[in-house]
């Protein structure tokens, strides 16, 4: 997909906030540090839409992405990151599970993981958080480009293993270095908002 337009139109932190009008969402997940922002900068062609801080744990809100006029992308905030004290922590907890299943506009979370380590404890809990309340999820592995080829199988069948992973959810290798994974990763997206 050839992406012309994207915006941020509300970071919101509860359900009055969120946009109205119906398009639908695809939620992005991972960790503080997983390049979650590079990942949705790659895909829609742009330098710095979403913010890559070097201060992980920066966004605190749900940032909703207008794609297209035609969708929306919705950047939850990085889990696992240490330096957040236990209750702002079970705050925004409370803010993403809402959001995750109460939004009928959601039609899959792009759940993201490190390629190079096998999953946290928190990547495993999100994960079958979304299998529970049976949310498709899209598995995308990033930092592809710092491992070689050769050995992107090996690492996959660790992350897969430690996720307990369901073959019926997409695995997909990208790098926003060599934009590996980027076509796969839309063809993904655009088969949740179709279905």
């Amino acid at each position: 997909m050839k992406v012309h337009h994207a915006e941020i139109v509300i970071s919101a932190v509860s359900p009055a906030q969120y946009p109205e009008g119906g398009l639908p969402e695809i939620a992005l997940s991972g960790r503080s540090n997983v390049g979650k922002s590079s990942f949705i900068n790659t895909l829609i062609d742009r330098k710095n839409l979403a913010r890559t801080s070097s201060k992980p744990g920066k966004t605190q809100t749900l940032n909703f992405y207008l794609i297209e006029n035609s969708l929306l992308f919705v950047d939850v905030p990085g889990y696992g990151y240490a330096k957040v004290s236990k209750t702002e922590r079970a705050k925004w907890g409370q803010m993403i599970e809402t959001y995750l299943t109460k939004r009928e506009q959601l039609k899959a979370v792009v759940s993201l993981v490190d390629l190079r380590h096998a999953p946290s404890q928190e990547d495993i809990q999100m994960y079958q958080f979304l299998k529970y309340y049976d949310i498709p999820v899209i598995l995308v592995a990033t930092k592809g480009d710092k491992i070689p080829r050769g050995k992107w199988n090996k690492h996959e069948s660790v992350i897969k293993k430690a996720l307990d992973f369901d073959n019926n959810d997409e695995f997909i290798i990208f790098s926003s270095v060599t934009k590996e994974g980027k076509e796969q990763a839309w063809q993904a997206i655009q088969q949740a908002i179709a279905d």
